[in-house]
Formats: structure tokens, C-alpha cells, sequence
């Protein structure tokens, strides 16, 4: 009877294992999307203060709109996109401290990067000031490059805000607190779209009417977050103070800051290189259209998935902090999962409607056939973002930020844009040849990360982040005693 029995109750008993498995990966997948979901809100809220305000100034003159674009472009990668990135220190800092339940780790944390980021906005600021000269070296067309700079120069003041506005955000993140910032980031969204419209119609300010707005608007989600952060008893345990002792975490902010802007802004100035040379190609004009519009439809994308990425960057970094391998692995796997049936419908609509949506952007009948015919090669960009938009999301949550910043120098500036030069310039494909070679960069980057992410070892990775908690403790602990 003992034979018979034995490996029933084997059997049983793997059975029950795998049923609870597949239920804490539910679980985790449904965790992830519950956290996914507000944050494409509120990426895509903070996206639209500056989309909104280059359509409401392209309503006034193509000149205008083209300083504004060029104003942005400029803005993005030498500016907010380094801020971006500096600030994504904190999805592993803070993301870990509040699993291993180090509340009054994430305070400090977040103050030192608003500190560090306000005094990095200087430079910035400085280069910002002789933007003309820079444009122009770089062969822009003078009115152009005139009206760029006009609008950076104004744009200086959302420099800072948004220094803070980052931080606060990457704070409300790691508790996944994302509420507040949903109410935030649409409540100063319709106070910015009237007040754009205002400063550049009605007053007559043009492009200095959308940067003023544009800063005013990130200086109030700022307050709006930093009030609720101060009144409300869910952030009783992580209040942010303003001490003198944000400096003793330079060195271990620095440490993922450096990287996760470089994994930021060599990803952005690709996308950048490749829009510059496209204005090479003999019909320049429509080349550099065909590109933009490939380029704002990706970056719009960016925006949706980029959810996705926070909520698997959060989730892994909250159950390494936590000292759990399995919760993280489930996390990234659930992450993974919903990005690849995400990407799926985009590009599978984008194919399906690609002799339609290029109307979206223009009615010219050149314009919109050179689209359609780019139409497939972006949704394979589009697939591959979605993956690697997350993956990168996972990285940041480790820890890896150097990892990833390594794998962008690979992808895109040792293969993406020479491939893209090549099928370009020597094999006359022109835009089409540029865009390729974005897809080959982006595809190897996500074939590296999936193999990265894939021979992880969670159990390493969570036992390197609760020493990492233990080390900042005991060297917080010392501060206070000295």
C-alpha cells in the first residue's frame, strides 16, 4: 500500500507547488499592471506640457514651429534628458530601501538628488544661454536657430523646476504612491494647456509664452507633490527634510546617477543623430519629415510603455530591498509579459492602419506614401522598444545601470548608427537605411538584456542590495554619533 501511495503523495504535492507558483505569478503580474496603468497617466501627462505647447505655437507660423521643435530637440538631450536620467539613481535606492522597510532612507535620498540636480541645472542653464552660436556652428538655418534659443533661454526656469519635479516623482514611485502624482500631473496639465494658449495667442508672447508656461507648470506639480509628501500620513515614514546631511550620500547616489543618465541620454541622442542626418539626403526636406513623424510616433510610444518599465523597476527593486529573489524574478517575468502582448497590439495597429495614420501628421501625399512604406520597419522599433524600454526598467530596479549603459555604447554607436550609415549613404536607402539601423541597434540591445536578465542570479542580486541597505545604515548611523 506504501509503494502505491508514495507517489501519489509526490505527485500531489508538486502539483500544489506549481498551482502556487502560478498564483504569485498572477499575483505579480496583476501588481505590476495595477502599477502600470496610473503611470502611463502620468508619463504621458508630463509628456503633453511639451507637446501641447509646440502644437499650440506651430499654429502660429511654420517658423515658429520649427524653432520650437528645434528648441525641444536641443532642450531634451542636453537637459531634461540628463535630468531624467540622473534622477533614475533613485529607482534603485529608493526603490530598495523601502522593501527592506528603511523608511527614513528614502528622505534623504531624494533630497540629496534634488540638491545635486538643482546645481547640475547651472551648467546646463549656461550652455542653454549660448545656444544660438552652438545652432549655428552646427549649420541650422539662422531664424530658426534664433527663435531655439529664445525659447531655451525662457525655458531655464523649467529646468529647475522639473530638477525637483524628477526627484519627487522617483520618490512617490519606490511606495508606489502614484495616485497623488496621477491627480498632480492632470491637474496641472489643464491648468497648462489654457495658460499656453493665453501666453502665446492671447499675449502674444510666442515661443517665450509656451517655455514660461511650460515652467510654471512643472513648478506646480512640484509644489502640488511636495504639499501632499508634507500633509499626508502615508508619507509619515519617508517625510523628506531639508539637513545638510544630503551630502554624506554623494558618493552611492553618483554611483547609479552617472550610468542611468548615460543609459538615458545615449539612447535619446541616437534617436537625435539619426534626425540631424537624415537633413544630408538630397530631398532633405522630406527625408527629415518622414523621420520626425517616425520619431514622434516612437517617442509618443516611448511615453506609454515607459509605465510598464517604472511599475518592473519598482516591483524588482521593492522585492530585492525585501530580501525576496522569487517575488523579484516573478516581477521582471511579469513585466516582460505584458510588454510583449503591449507591443504586439501597438505594432499590429500601426501595420494594420499604416495606409491611414500617416494622416495624423500630414496631408501631403509624398509625405504620407514615404510613411507608409516606413510603416513596417517602425513597428519591429516599436516591438523592440516595448522590450527593451522594460528590461531597462529591471535594470535600473537591480542596480545595473553601468551594465545598461554599456549595452546603449554597443547597440547604437559601435552598430546602430554605422549600419544605419552604411544602408543609408552607401546603399541608398536614405531614411529608411537611418531608421534600420536604429531597429539593429535596438534589437541588439534587447537580445543583450534578455540574456542579462535572463542568467540572473536573484539570490546574489538580493543579498547584494541588503548590504548595500546595511552599509548606508551603519554609515548613517556613524554621522549621527559623530
Amino acid at each position: 500500500m506504501k509503494s502505491t501511495e508514495a507517489p501519489l503523495l509526490v505527485k500531489n504535492k508538486q502539483q500544489s507547488e506549481e498551482e502556487e507558483r502560478e498564483r504569485i505569478r498572477w499575483e505579480k503580474m496583476k501588481k505590476v499592471a495595477s502599477m502600470a496603468a496610473p503611470m502611463v497617466a502620468v508619463n504621458m501627462s508630463q509628456f503633453l506640457l511639451q507637446a501641447t505647447s509646440t502644437m499650440i505655437v506651430g499654429h502660429r507660423n511654420e517658423l515658429s514651429l520649427a524653432g520650437i521643435a528645434l528648441g525641444s530637440s536641443f532642450a531634451n538631450v542636453t537637459g531634461f534628458g540628463i535630468l531624467f536620467g540622473l534622477s533614475g539613481a533613485l529607482e534603485t535606492l529608493c526603490g530598495q530601501a523601502f522593501g527592506a522597510e528603511q523608511y527614513q532612507n528614502l528622505g534623504p535620498y531624494t533630497f540629496t538628488s534634488m540638491v545635486y540636480l538643482l546645481i547640475i541645472a547651472f551648467p546646463i542653464s549656461i550652455l542653454w544661454i549660448f545656444m544660438n552660436q552652438i545652432l549655428i556652428l552646427l549649420h541650422q538655418d539662422p531664424q530658426v536657430a534664433e527663435l531655439a534659443s529664445v525659447y531655451c533661454l525662457w525655458l531655464i526656469p523649467a529646468l529647475f523646476g522639473y530638477s525637483v519635479l524628477e526627484s519627487l516623482v522617483r520618490y512617490f514611485q519606490s511606495q508606489s504612491l502614484i495616485f497623488p502624482m496621477v491627480l498632480s500631473s492632470l491637474a496641472t496639465l489643464s491648468f497648462h494647456v489654457p495658460l499656453c494658449w493665453l501666453m502665446v495667442h492671447r499675449f502674444e508672447f510666442g515661443v517665450k509664452g509656451a517655455a514660461v508656461s511650460i515652467g510654471i507648470s512643472y513648478w506646480l506639480n512640484a509644489v502640488f507633490l511636495w504639499v501632499y509628501m508634507k500633509r499626508s500620513q502615508t508619507c509619515l515614514k519617508t517625510r523628506i527634510y531639508m539637513s545638510k546631511d544630503a551630502f554624506l550620500h554623494t558618493k552611492i547616489f553618483f554611483q547609479f546617477a552617472v550610468p542611468s543618465a548615460m543609459m538615458c541620454c545615449l539612447e535619446w541622442l541616437a534617436f537625435e543623430v539619426i534626425t540631424l542626418l537624415s537633413g544630408l539626403l538630397p530631398n532633405s526636406k522630406l527625408e527629415t519629415s518622414v523621420i520626425s513623424i517616425c520619431l514622434t510616433t516612437s517617442t509618443l510610444h516611448y511615453n506609454l510603455v515607459n509605465g510598464i518599465g517604472d511599475a518592473a523597476s519598482t516591483n524588482v527593486a521593492n522585492e530585492l530591498g525585501a530580501g525576496n529573489p522569487r517575488g523579484a524574478h516573478d516581477s521582471a517575468s511579469a513585466a516582460v509579459i505584458i510588454a510583449a502582448v503591449e507591443s504586439v497590439i501597438v505594432s499590429s495597429t500601426l501595420l494594420l492602419s499604416r495606409n491611414v495614420w500617416p494622416y495624423a501628421y500630414s496631408n501631403v501625399e509624398e509625405v504620407t506614401r514615404y510613411v507608409t512604406k516606413m510603416t513596417p520597419i517602425l513597428c519591429i522599433s516599436i516591438l523592440m522598444d516595448s522590450f527593451v524600454i522594460v528590461l531597462s526598467g529591471i535594470v535600473r530596479g537591480t542596480g545595473w545601470q553601468k551594465i545598461g549603459a554599456y549595452v546603449n555604447i554597443a547597440s547604437y554607436y559601435i552598430i546602430g548608427i554605422p549600419i544605419g550609415l552604411l544602408l543609408c549613404f552607401h546603399l541608398h536607402f536614405n531614411g529608411k537605411g537611418l531608421w534600420a539601423g536604429l531597429v539593429s541597434g535596438s534589437t541588439l540591445q534587447t537580445l543583450i538584456l534578455f540574456l542579462v536578465v535572463g542568467f540572473t542570479n536573484w539570490t546574489k542580486e538580493a543579498n547584494k542590495a541588503r548590504e548595500r541597505i546595511l552599509d548606508e545604515k551603519v554609515r548613517r548611523d556613524d554621522s549621527f554619533v559623530n
